[in-house]
């Protein structure tokens, strides 16, 4: 919601540049996707690495 209160404030200022932000929006987006999906990637194989090396305390701790 706040966002969408900053955007109509922009709009009312200058509303060409709230334009063009409507329109880069979706872009920027686009183009931000592939790292956000190699952080989620990095990490779940940091979590598997961490729970390889947890393990046999893990282990021990239920004897």
């Amino acid at each position: 919601m706040i966002k969408f209160l900053l955007w109509c404030l922009l709009f009312v200022f200058c509303w060409p540049l709230a334009l063009l932000a409507l329109v880069l929006y979706p872009l920027v987006w686009l183009f931000l996707l592939p790292f956000r999906l190699v952080g989620i990637a990095v990490g779940g194989v940091l979590e598997l690495v961490a729970a390889i090396i947890t393990l046999p305390a893990r282990l021990l701790r239920t004897l």
